[in-house]
């Protein structure tokens, strides 16, 4: 296989391993056999050893394959891209400081305020975002199935974790009925950016201008 039918192949296996282990069928004879924490343990091995080879052959084989289309990105393009980079780790940090009921390391009650007003999977979200952004400045085969990958994942494991939780989750169909799937499609999207924590703001700016300003050197 080339490059891109591994990266391809690669994110089928993340995204597979990933979602079948957390299915409804799978996870709760996996939690009882091996407890929980057996379980997270067993369930993050597998996503390292999918993950780390698809960001591996990537990154050895980056601008591979055919040219799918000519990236051109003036002035005011390249700085909408820092602006929606800032957003998608803004989204990211948030949803890590103000976990969703759905995420393991969020507390027994959970309000709704700030990055859930904006969306209720604001690490999925974050990642698909970057991911999307990226395809603009990359139209090697090898590039676009690689950064393709992260919007393609976020939406689908959004869409199974919320099929999940809802019937797993004691009020979680509630949280879902008040929170928007995609980001900045609620009817509260001010409020919630009025809300947002200002630790997020400033961790999503930093990344943003250290992985600008290092980009060349790690890239």
């Amino acid at each position: 296989m080339d490059a891109t039918a591994w990266i391809v192949t690669l994110w089928i296996a993340f995204g597979g391993t990933h979602m079948l282990l957390s299915s409804s069928r799978l996870r709760p004879g996996l939690v009882r056999a091996l407890g929980a924490g057996g379980f997270l343990g067993i369930y993050s091995l597998v996503s390292l050893a999918t993950f780390v080879p698809l960001v591996w052959v990537y990154f050895a084989n980056k601008h591979a394959g055919s040219l799918l289309w000519a990236p051109w990105l003036g002035p005011g393009l390249r700085w909408g891209v820092y602006l929606g980079m800032t957003v998608a780790f803004v989204l990211m940090a948030a949803a890590l400081i103000r976990p969703s009921p759905a995420s393991i390391s969020a507390p027994e009650r959970v309000e709704i305020r700030g990055i859930h007003r904006l969306t209720r999977h604001g690490l999925f979200m974050g990642l698909g975002l970057f991911g999307l952004l990226h395809l603009l400045a990359n139209g090697f085969a090898a590039d676009v199935a690689f950064f393709a990958g992260f919007p393609i994942f976020a939406v689908i494991g959004s869409w199974h974790q919320d099929s999940r939780k809802r019937v797993s989750l004691d009020g979680y169909r509630e949280f879902c009925a008040k929170t928007p799937f995609l980001p900045f499609t609620g009817r509260e999207t001010l409020r919630g950016l009025r809300e947002l924590s200002p630790i997020a703001l400033a961790i999503g700016v930093a990344v943003t201008v250290a992985l600008r300003w290092y980009h060349q050197q790690l890239f």
